[in-house]
């Protein structure tokens, strides 16, 4: 059943407050709710010693309103609000039973969604911090036959997150055969230039232009 309380910023008012909340943590149940919201949104200060109930109450408000508002106060006027009733804040705040503002509630859809993309920014940040590196390989064609525009082709055509490839050029080995030998950026938490070269670059269909890839360099960046 509800509960009335009157002109809250008067003595009679805050007494029928100490003898509702006399026993009582919050004004409805067990745990703080809307009802606390506004009945404190009516109380102009913490109540006075002569209202130890309805001052342990106020506290325990403020402290819980406190926790869910970290952010610093610098103040606000509120002009003709020092002495006059509190009523227009508790009418304005009387229909929010239909309001989707829950300040005790679950956790919203809002909430969850905010909290995923915070988490994702971080999993961002901490690959970008992830350290780097830059190789320099040999990449081997089969046989002077080889279509080595092709096999540079098929060589880039590997992408993977973290993988950068660089300039390339050919070189002669001799008879007629040359290889390829290409600059890539890797991100080592990312890429492993082992299982590039052993899942990737000799398997098929890239095999069919390259018989095998060197490392010639690998710097830490």
């Amino acid at each position: 059943m509800a509960v009335t309380f009157s002109d809250l910023h008067t003595a009679d008012g805050l007494k029928a407050l100490e003898t509702h909340l006399a026993g009582k943590t919050y004004v409805s149940g067990d745990a703080i709710s809307k009802d606390d919201v506004k009945v404190f949104a009516a109380v102009l200060s913490k109540p006075g010693a002569e209202f130890p109930n309805a001052a342990r109450w106020y506290e325990t408000v403020s402290a819980a309103l406190a926790s869910r508002f970290p952010g610093k106060a610098v103040g606000v006027n509120l002009p003709g609000a020092g002495s006059a009733p509190a009523a227009p804040a508790a009418e304005a705040a009387k229909d929010d039973d239909d309001d989707d503002l829950d300040l005790f509630g679950d956790e919203t859809e809002d909430d969850k969604k905010a909290a995923e993309e915070r988490a994702a920014a971080k999993a961002s940040a901490k690959k970008k911090e992830s350290g780097k590196s830059s190789v320099l390989m040999d990449v081997k064609p089969w046989d002077d036959e080889t279509d080595m525009k092709k096999l540079e082709e098929a060589v880039r055509s590997v992408q993977m997150e973290g993988l950068t490839w660089g300039a390339s050029k050919l070189v002669p080995v001799g008879y007629g055969i040359k290889k390829m030998t290409i600059m890539l950026t890797i991100v080592d938490d990312l890429v492993s230039v082992d299982s590039l070269i052993e899942d990737h670059l000799t398997m098929e269909p890239i095999n069919e232009y390259v018989q095998s890839c060197d490392i010639v360099a690998f710097n830490k960046i």
